[in-house]
């Protein structure tokens, strides 16, 4: 691949005088026209040291109007970073729409330096690139425009650069000199093209710069932005073509219709099961203080906890919740509660907001619903495309499988209750005054789509309940036996993992 490159490309400086100020034109409209876009974009630059990425990227600036831009070197992790999984720092520093972001190195500039010190191995090497290319998929098909630039230079110039050059905070080679990058320019060579192969897609695709010019590598860079914004395929109304591109035709086998089906994973809930108050009284407090315990206990170990709470409209959420967090100290818990997204939330990939309030390791967030509102609510009632919610499905497992590998213990309630037992807890809303507010003509509107919902519910349990982050479903046609089922899975989550 990099002895194909083309190199000795130059552009000579009256040529360079000449196309600049018509390119500096089309770079403003493309701009504009961003601004006025449902799109992002995400410039990577990475590539061998001495190819210049600051210089481009300076350039870069003084063409565009840099009120649109954004640049990001993500250097040694801040303690903030380092507790939570290794994607966070990216997501945050995600661009809005509108606007361009560009990441100097990005996730792949820790891939190649930790394969280049052979602190990965080819397996681990392998994997990772997987998940860059499920999370660049992502990105893409959410309307962020990826493109990957990886600046290459001749061994000779590349020399003579690094001999010009001083270290940088984002130095890959340590302590013994950036002389170790000519030293082991052949394998830096092999896994970049290891790297550029394994993660080169059509929707994040690669581009192999020749950068001993700097003119030529500036000109070619600022072309290709501008000419992606104009043709890139993610600005295609209809996504559903472009997803066959990135095998999202190989779908799971359909999950049949409620109305179809004998049985759906949902009725397998025993929704007769009941807890005494007595017992309940007793239990309640004891499984409350094991908790607590195992709370600080994973703060010692500095293993964070994700809980995930969905279920129907009066099935008694907000009770468990409260059941929940009084066993635990406020120090090391947090409550989010979601609802539709701001018009900030909206400038971005869905999944941006959850990644935003992800614990630090040791921490407990729980979630009062969650990402699974796209397959969902959205899913119901439209406000998601057809592909929108059924590529979700893939990308919450991913999702939470970085979680999980992380360290972090997800765990997930589904609270199920019968139609006539949501019933009979609208009406008893209506009827008692401090109760009223839960009620809402929404909630009336969602009942009557009752049979779309459950095929939802059962479809998403289906498709998400893995090994690494399984659904529980329980039973809270009794609030006190749901409350209980919910702090014995919390007690055994934390002590048996």
């Amino acid at each position: 691949m990099f002895q194909a490159a083309e190199l000795g490309r130059a552009l000579k400086k009256e040529a360079f005088d000449e196309l600049e100020p018509e390119l500096r034109a089309e770079i403003l409209r493309a701009q504009m026209a961003l601004m006025n876009s449902n799109q992002s974009v995400l410039v990577i630059v990475e590539g061998m040291d001495g190819s210049g990425r600051g210089s481009l990227v300076n350039r870069l600036y003084s063409w565009f109007d840099p009120r649109g831009l954004e640049t990001h070197t993500f250097w040694e992790p801040s303690d903030e970073e380092r507790e939570r999984p290794y994607l966070w720092r990216f997501w945050r520093a995600m661009p809005p729409k509108g606007e361009i972001g560009i990441f100097m190195g990005g996730w792949y500039r820790d891939l190649v330096t930790d394969a280049l010190h052979k602190r990965i191995d080819h397996n681990e090497l392998e994997r990772r690139l997987q998940d860059y290319v499920e999370m660049e998929r992502m990105l893409a098909l959410d309307g962020v425009v990826v493109l990957k630039f990886w600046l290459h230079l001749p061994e000779d110039v590349q020399r003579e650069r690094i001999s010009k050059e001083d270290a940088t905070p984002d130095d890959r080679w340590g302590k013994k000199g950036r002389h170790r990058a000519l030293k082991l320019r052949k394998r830096f060579i092999r896994i970049g093209e290891r790297v550029l192969r394994g993660s080169d897609t059509v929707l994040a695709p690669w581009f192999l710069v020749e950068a001993t010019d700097e003119r030529y590598r500036d000109v070619t860079v600022a072309q290709t932005i501008v000419r992606a914004l104009r043709e890139h395929p993610s600005k295609v109304g209809d996504l559903d073509n472009v997803a066959g591109l990135l095998g999202d035709s190989r779908q799971a086998p359909a999950i049949p219709q409620v109305s179809s089906a004998m049985r759906t994973v949902l009725d397998t809930v025993d929704l007769n099961a009941t807890v005494a108050k007595d017992d309940y009284k007793k239990q309640l407090p004891q499984l409350q203080s094991a908790l607590c315990k195992l709370a600080w206990a994973a703060w010692r170990e500095k293993r964070a906890t994700v809980v995930v709470f969905e279920g129907w409209d009066a099935a008694g959420k907000g009770g468990a919740i409260r059941r929940l967090a009084s066993g635990l100290d406020a120090r090391l818990y947090r409550i989010v509660q979601y609802a539709a997204p701001t018009d900030v939330e909206r400038r971005y990939p869905y999944l941006w907001r959850f990644w935003r309030d992800l614990p630090r390791d040791g921490r407990i967030v729980i979630f009062d619903r969650s990402w699974y509102g796209r397959v969902l609510v959205e899913r119901v009632e439209g406000f998601a495309s057809h592909h929108d919610w059924q590529r979700a499905y893939r990308e919450i497992n991913a999702f939470e499988n970085e979680l999980v590998r992380h360290g972090v213990r997800i765990a997930k309630f589904w609270l199920h209750i019968s139609p006539e037992e949501q019933l009979a807890r609208f009406r008893d809303r209506e009827k008692t005054p401090y109760k009223q507010h839960k009620i809402t003509d929404e909630d009336w509107r969602n009942r009557e789509k009752w049979d779309d919902y459950l095929a939802a519910v059962n479809e998403m349990v289906f498709r998400t309940s893995t090994e690494y982050a399984p659904w529980t479903l329980v039973s809270a046609n009794d609030k006190r036996h749901g409350r209980i089922q919910v702090l014995k899975h919390m007690v055994k989550l934390l002590r048996d993992q």
